[in-house]
């Protein structure tokens, strides 16, 4: 982390899991325990937890989130959600990308480009998610890959909107299966990321921007994770879901 130049930020994707009234307690459980938070905390929830975690969230320093939006305002979309619609809601982040997205919907980084484009638009923050499959690293193609990721999705956007793109560098190898990439190895490629940022928009930009890592991030090696310089972060699965383990996470972010 390098607190000096960017914000530090812990979001946990609870992915499909819990419901409303679980939404209503899990918050009011964790809100004392990461109020002294020096870092951004948010809970990226399903659609259906989203007006009950904005209640909660109230009068905290916790962030709402949603999972995913469609690029389109408004149309013949059954069962797909607008940027418009989150923000009046009262939801500041929305996350695109996602691996499992990509895997099981069929995003593209032309898709995510225009969420990413749709979501600024309706004055949403972004948390875009870029990654390899385990096959890509042996390949040795693993910063190529997420420089095309992110320079495809960030098409368009101005260097005066990236205040509000939060990238999270997710090994698609290490979601949900326990594996972590090395502390190590989550620098050396939040950095490619980095670099492919200043390859658009500039060095002093591309310093400015939070940079997270997701992939089995949890309250075991957050501390190494964060202690690096390109690190700004994590996107967080399973640990998010635990009151507990995500204090924890928030904690290591503070220090």
């Amino acid at each position: 982390m390098n607190t000096q130049l960017r914000r530090t930020v812990i979001a946990g994707n609870w992915k499909m899991n819990k419901t409303p009234s679980e939404t209503t307690a899990f918050i009011k459980e964790l809100a004392p325990c990461v109020a002294d938070a020096t870092c951004d905390v948010v809970c990226c929830v399903p659609y259906v937890c989203l007006q009950n975690a904005i209640e909660a969230a109230k009068g905290t320093n916790i962030k709402i989130g949603a999972q995913n939006i469609h690029f389109e305002p408004k149309g013949a979309y059954t069962g797909e959600i607008a940027a418009d619609m989150l923000n009046d809601l009262g939801v500041e982040y929305v996350i695109i990308g996602h691996s499992e997205r990509r895997q099981y919907f069929a995003e593209t980084d032309e898709t995510c480009n225009k969420k990413v484009l749709a979501a600024l638009a309706a004055g949403l923050k972004v948390i875009l998610c870029v990654g390899e499959h385990k096959e890509q690293r042996l390949q040795g193609v693993t910063n190529e890959l997420v420089g095309m990721q992110t320079k495809i999705a960030l098409q368009n956007v101005k260097a005066e909107d990236l205040k509000n793109v939060i990238i999270a560098y997710e090994p698609v190898w290490a979601i949900g299966t326990g594996l972590t990439a090395t502390a190590e190895q989550a620098d050396e490629t939040n950095g490619a990321v980095r670099a492919a940022v200043a390859d658009v928009y500039g060095k002093d930009v591309a310093e400015t921007v939070t940079i997270q890592y997701g992939g089995s991030m949890n309250a075991g090696n957050a501390d190494e994770l964060l202690a690096k310089y390109h690190v700004d972060g994590g996107l967080i699965g399973g640990a998010s879901l635990k009151v507990p383990d995500f204090t924890s996470i928030v904690k290591s972010a503070s220090k």
